[in-house]
């Protein structure tokens, strides 16, 4: 279950929300907060695994609210306006809705939600079939198996996916490494990372996949020589 609390300067605003988590069996929207400052003091003090939080309050903005949280807390932004949505992508958001805020999307938030969470409880990724990357301003759920290969351009990558656009997300190559499994993908060259299912042949130090050639970097051959097994 998914303890939750919401904080918003207008009471409307709260009340439809705890309507909307009522509806939802998976979590439970423990207290509501008009002022941010009774918010953190709470937080203190009380496990919470989601906060829904308004942007432009009296006492204190929701973005300087969220990065005084700890990191392990899920934020859901509830906002008028659409302004702030790059600044809540910095901030690891899981959603950003606007308001009015109907119940089919407000769904959809929570579901991202409770599908990260259920996520952080697993104790080993490599067991995983899946990871969590955040791309354009949401957080997309990637199975394993539908990553092509990776290409690397300076602070971003490019995730190449079957069966859907190519994935752009503002992470480096060790923060790509470090959600996947080393049994199952491997880094050829400082730009590329592949999985090893989809290589169909090597010659000459160049990889072959079904898409595209990929050359192994010099500084990558010994260690791809012992971990490649055809």
């Amino acid at each position: 279950m998914i303890k939750a609390i919401a904080i918003d300067d207008e009471p409307l605003a709260l009340k439809l929300i705890q309507a909307y988590c009522a509806k939802k069996d998976f979590i439970t929207l423990q207290k509501t907060f008009t002022r941010p400052t009774e918010a953190l003091e709470h937080l203190k003090s009380n496990p919470t695994d989601l906060v829904f939080v308004d942007i432009q309050m009296p006492a204190m903005s929701g973005i300087s609210l969220v990065k005084s949280l700890p990191k392990n807390i899920m934020v859901i932004f509830t906002t008028a306006f659409s302004s702030y949505a790059v600044e809540s992508y910095e901030l690891n958001a899981i959603d950003y809705l606007l308001k009015p805020i109907n119940f089919p999307r407000f769904e959809k938030a929570v579901i991202k939600a409770k599908e990260f969470y259920q996520y952080t409880l697993k104790s080993g990724h490599t067991e995983d079939n899946y990871i969590f990357i955040r791309a354009d301003y949401s957080l997309i759920k990637l199975y394993l198996t539908d990553i092509l290969y990776i290409e690397g351009l300076a602070d971003y990558l490019k995730i190449f996916v079957s069966n859907r656009k190519t994935i752009v997300a503002r992470m480096t190559m060790k923060d790509m490494l470090d959600k996947l499994p080393d049994s199952d993908f491997v880094r050829v060259h400082r730009s590329f990372i592949v999985p090893f299912h989809r290589i169909l042949s090597v010659r000459n130090n160049t990889i072959y996949l079904p898409e595209r050639e990929v050359s192994i970097g010099k500084t990558y051959v010994e260690e791809f020589g012992k971990r490649y097994k055809p």
